[in-house]
């Protein structure tokens, strides 16, 4: 999981070329779950900043913590002035300063989860909200997905990232929920899906695939294969599940 939590900075620019962005529904939904839009957020992991334009582009102050040199930069071109960026993983962000919000967009699983939930907490306002969401991106149609999976599979079983705590998929909370359900410093637990589904070219389809982690820890000369397996069993045009999970919990007062 390190390898492929440190492997994002090679493709930073086909990241934020290809990645999807996040909707407008998803910061309404969280901020109808504050009951008020935040004044602060801290963001964990921005990437390329697609969570911190949503958010900072409405009024939020946003902080955003990268801990990748080529991703932050590429973040930084891209993201409003007042936005502040740090080049730092969650685990070295020093409590002190604290915030109305603090939230992942798909980078929490590469986080240590020793201690996770008390640092988290040390960085939020008493009653101030943690937020998490992301989710996978799949072919809509059973058989070119199926086709897909054929043509990776000398090279990969999967290219999901499993669930950090080894929630089975089938059950009805996913993690984080199942970890800030079990944390004595969060209450009022709530996960909720945006559905989404997107359509894209074979070749955009392909350039999001050469920004996921489970390819990127391949060879080179194996990731070409897969990669020329894989276009030649796309279709021009292919439809994508891009649906997104949220979790949404809230600082106890009392801690």
């Amino acid at each position: 999981m390190a390898g492929r939590a440190q492997s994002f900075g090679t493709m930073a620019e086909a990241y934020e070329r290809f990645r999807p962005g996040y909707p407008v529904e998803l910061f309404d939904r969280v901020t109808a779950y504050m009951g008020s839009r935040p004044r602060t957020a801290l963001e964990i992991g921005a990437g390329t900043g697609k969570a911190t334009r949503l958010f900072a582009r409405r009024g939020v102050v946003v902080t955003a913590t990268e801990p990748d040199a080529a991703m932050r930069a590429e973040l930084r071109k891209h993201v409003p002035p007042g936005v502040r960026t740090l080049r730092a993983a969650f685990e070295d962000v020093r409590p002190g300063e604290t915030y109305g919000l603090v939230y992942a967009a798909a980078a929490l699983h590469w986080t240590d989860p020793e201690g996770r939930w008390s640092r988290m907490a040390a960085l939020l306002e008493p009653g101030g909200v943690f937020a998490c969401f992301g989710g996978s991106v799949r072919l809509a149609d059973p058989a070119v997905d199926e086709a897909v999976r054929a043509a990776r599979a000398r090279f990969l079983e999967t290219d999901e990232v499993p669930s950090p705590d080894g929630t089975p998929p089938e059950d009805e909370m996913q993690w984080p929920g199942t970890e800030l359900g079990r944390s004595e410093w969060f209450t009022d637990v709530r996960q909720s899906v945006i559905r989404r589904r997107l359509t894209m070219s074979d070749a955009d389809y392909a350039g999001h695939l050469s920004t996921v982690s489970a390819y990127l820890v391949l060879p080179p000369p194996e990731r070409e294969q897969v990669f020329g397996r894989i276009r030649q069993v796309l279709p021009r045009t292919v439809e994508i599940v891009a649906d997104i999970t949220v979790h949404l919990a809230r600082r106890c007062h009392e801690r």
